[in-house]
Formats: structure tokens, sequence, C-alpha cells
């Protein structure tokens, strides 16, 4: 027995609980009669990149932010 048939068996084991789970609680009606796919592969999520021109204006901001701290601090 492969990795791959072990988890479709744990898989449809998991679904079957569910269903159980579903009728004692009494949401059999709200339930689907299929249960729904599960895939034990992780979706990647999409990785965001900053734009240079992006990137140039947040360390503008966070230059001209050190600057007014260094202002107050100075001032006191």
């Amino acid at each position: 027995m492969g990795v791959a048939e072990i988890l479709q068996h744990i898989d449809r084991e998991i679904a079957q609980l569910q269903r159980a789970r579903a009728l004692l609680n009494g949401s059999a009606a709200r339930s689907s009669t299929k249960p729904a796919a599960i895939t034990p592969k992780k979706v990647k999520k999409k990785k965001r990149r900053l734009t240079p021109e992006g990137r140039k204006r947040i360390a503008e901001a966070v230059r001209r932010r050190w600057e007014r701290q260094r202002r107050a601090s100075g001032a006191k």
C-alpha cells in the first residue's frame, strides 16, 4: 500500500466522520450529499513584489520619518 493510497483512505474516513458528525448535530439538511474534495496539496499564495518605484517611495518616507524624529529629539 503506497502513501497515496493511505492518504486517500484517510480522506475517505475523514469525509465519513464529517458526515456522521453533521447527522448527529442535526445539520444533515444543510450539508451537501457529496463530500467536499479534500486535497492534500497546499495551495501556494502568489508572492507580492514591490516595484523599484514603490521601494523608492517607501525608502524616502522612512528617511523623512527618521529626520522628523531626529529633529524632535534634538529640540528637547
